[in-house]
Formats: C-alpha cells, sequence, structure tokens
C-alpha cells in the first residue's frame, strides 16, 4: 500500500470506532431504572442490599471495645434516646372497679394512669396468701387481632363476646390455656395490659391498615407507635414493682410473638423487670429483612419499629442490653416468619454478651425442632419452671 494512502485510511477506522464507542456510551447513559420495586408487595428497593451494607450498629457487641458494664451504659442511653418519645412521672393512682375469686388467686380489674395523656384498664391477679410475691408482666403478640390484648393472656368475665375470642386465640396458640392465669396459680403476681390499638384501647373496625394512618399521625405528633408501646411497657413495668404485693426483686416481663419483642426491649430499657421469657420474637436485623418476611409486609412493621436504631444497634445488642439479668428465649424451628440462620446468628451474640458479664447460667436459649409460631403447653410449663429457679422458688 502506498504510504499516502495509510494515513486516511487508519483516520476513517479511527472515525467510525469512536463513533461506536460514542454510540455505545451515549446508548449507556441513556438507560435508566424501569423498575426500582422488587416485587409486587413492594417491600423492598430493587437496591436494599446497599442500604444493608450501611447498617453501621456502631455501637453493637461485635464491634465494643468497651466493659460490659460501660457497653451497656452507652447502650441503654442510646436505646431509650431513640425508643422513648419522652419521659413520663405521672403518678398512677390505681382503682379496682372488680373483682372474682380463682380459688388461689384473686382476678382484679384495675384502672391506673399509664401515661400523662391514657389511664388504661388492665388485668391484675393477685394470690392468696402473705406476699409480697414474685411478679409477672404479660405482653400480648400482635396477630392482626385487635378486639382482644390483655385477654390473650388472661380469661376475662363478664364479657362474653371477648371471652368467646380470647378462647378460641388460646386454642390456637397456648394449648387452650390462658398462661397469666397459669402462672398466677403457681403463686405471682400478674398484670396483662393493652397495647394502644388493642382490646378496650382499639375501636371497632381497626384494621392492620388502620396502623399506618395512626403511625403517621404519631410520627407527626413527635412521637411513633412502636415509642408509645415501648414507653407504656415501661411505666406498666413500674407499676407492677410499684404494689405493696409484689416483690421488687422478682419481677419478670414475658411475651409471645410481638409480645416477645417487647419483653427484651423492656428488660433492657426497665431496671424494674428483673427477668425475662421471650417467645417467638428473636434474630438479626439484616437476617429478617429479606424479601417476603413477615415483619416487613403489611403495616404491622410500625409497631415494632424504631426509626434509625440500626446506626447504632441490632436486634440482640438491644436484648443484650439486660444482662446479666437472666432471660429465657424460645424459637420455633418450622416458624416460617424467623429463619433459624438469623436465630442463630442472635443467640450467637446473646450468648456472648452473657458470657462477657460472667453470667453464662443467666441465659437460655432454644430452637424447638417441631414448633412453629406458638407457645404452647410444654414450653409454658418450661419457661415457668425456669422462671421458678431463677426466682429461687
Amino acid at each position: 500500500m502506498k504510504s499516502h494512502l495509510v494515513v486516511p485510511i487508519l483516520m476513517s477506522i479511527l472515525v467510525a470506532f469512536s463513533s461506536t464507542l460514542l454510540a455505545d456510551d451515549t446508548v449507556s447513559k441513556a438507560k435508566y431504572q424501569t423498575q426500582a420495586i422488587d416485587s409486587p408487595e413492594r417491600s423492598f428497593p430493587l437496591f436494599y442490599n446497599k442500604l444493608k451494607e450501611r447498617m453501621a450498629f456502631s455501637l453493637g457487641w461485635k464491634k465494643n471495645t468497651l466493659s460490659p458494664e460501660q457497653w451497656r451504659i452507652n447502650g441503654q442511653e442510646k436505646a431509650r434516646q431513640i425508643i422513648f418519645p419522652y419521659q413520663d412521672t405521672t403518678p398512677f393512682e390505681p382503682i379496682v372497679i372488680d373483682e372474682v375469686d380463682r380459688g388461689s388467686y384473686t382476678a382484679q380489674k384495675v384502672v391506673f394512669n399509664i401515661s400523662d395523656e391514657s389511664r388504661v384498664l388492665a388485668f391484675l391477679l393477685v394470690p392468696k396468701g402473705k406476699g409480697p410475691f414474685p411478679a409477672a408482666l404479660f405482653l400480648h403478640d400482635h396477630g392482626s387481632k385487635f378486639d382482644i390484648g390483655k385477654e390473650k393472656f388472661v380469661q376475662t368475665w363478664n364479657d362474653d363476646a371477648r371471652l368467646a375470642s380470647s378462647q378460641a386465640w388460646a386454642d390456637k396458640f397456648f394449648s387452650g390455656r390462658f398462661p397469666g392465669d397459669e402462672l398466677a396459680k403457681r403463686g405471682y403476681v400478674v398484670l396483662s395490659i393493652d397495647a394502644l390499638g388493642w382490646g378496650d384501647r382499639s375501636v371497632p373496625g381497626f384494621t392492620t391498615n388502620s396502623q399506618q394512618a395512626l403511625a403517621a399521625n404519631l410520627f407527626n405528633l413527635g412521637a411513633s407507635f412502636s415509642g408509645i408501646i415501648a414507653l407504656e411497657d415501661f411505666r406498666a413495668s413500674e407499676f407492677l414493682a410499684s404494689r405493696p404485693e409484689v416483690d421488687k426483686e422478682r419481677v419478670a416481663a414475658v411475651g409471645f410473638s410481638m409480645g416477645a419483642f417487647r419483653s427484651w426491649q423492656l428488660a433492657a430499657l426497665s431496671d424494674a423487670i428483673t427477668a425475662s421469657i421471650v417467645d417467638c420474637w428473636m434474630g438479626t436485623m439484616k437476617g429478617l429483612m429479606v424479601p417476603g418476611n413477615n415483619q416487613l409486609k403489611g403495616q404491622s412493621a410500625f409497631s415494632m419499629l424504631h426509626p434509625y436504631i440500626s446506626r447504632y444497634l441490632d436486634y440482640p445488642d438491644i436484648a443484650a442490653l439486660s444482662a446479666p439479668k437472666p432471660m429465657l428465649v424460645y424459637a420455633g424451628g418450622q416458624d416460617g416468619l424467623f429463619p433459624t440462620e438469623s436465630v442463630n446468628d442472635a443467640f450467637d451474640t446473646l450468648h456472648a454478651v452473657w458470657e462477657a458479664n460472667q453470667a453464662s447460667d443467666k441465659l437460655e436459649t432454644k430452637i424447638w425442632p417441631d414448633k412453629g409460631h406458638t407457645f404452647t403447653k410444654d414450653m409454658q410449663e418450661e419457661a415457668f419452671n425456669w422462671l421458678d429457679n431463677q426466682f429461687s422458688r
């Protein structure tokens, strides 16, 4: 080829190649998201894994270099700051408005100020005999069932509709028993309360979808749905511990499902709670934040959602702030709401913290291989025997 033809040919090839690159680059830059949500359920953005990587848990146990005592102090301060919408020291001013004799104990309907805003009706079971007695605060589940709350754990009276509803609930989850009454038979003072939106604190027609409006309005009012529940649980624990018939050194929190979340949360936040039973609500935040997980569906998550908590603490970190208090945690091996891998990861953190506090004997964790999301008679009996042992009974 003649030399004077080489340069023009090379230039034309380069121009053509550059034009192709430019065209490809233009096409690439023109691309944009046509689907940013992972499924019709709209539970996750496609970039959720990137967001999960930013969940720092900066005060979590795995990043801790402090003593167990200082870690607990720092963690409790941050948890209380994020979870509680405000502080409340309103006098309780309780009054008993009704009671029935149940043999070894008396069942009372007691009204008291659970906050500056709300005066509520609760069930109080008091053993006969000379006190003070050990006590337990029962924290009910979510279940998307709002007509009953406190009635899920303690058998009601003079209310046929709620009695029928709660008996059906007991048959479904508790082997036909009312766990609060079962513990009262063992000589415990029992308090069972309604969370905001359940039982006497609900309204006809309140549904899972109603929670979104309630949660949104509470956000605008400077609080949160989950924060109000947490604060009222805290106040209920202080009320129970203040009762003259209660031994203040032996006050437990007992919860199933959402109530289990409330139980470990309260054990971490309240000095009035000295032990806790947690059934069917434990896992790591990342392990539960997976497509299809029930925690993230619908509006029910608002009752357990504390904005920005993942910047500082994971779920097992918060629960572990209660160490070295005694804690029993159960999970069902067939419980699809809580994947076993996530549960075991959470258990590892819990055991590490109790071991660091030289209190390994105060923590018991167990996955029941054949159980689903439930608190059956055998689980109750084993849990209550454990509590008797912790309270030296």
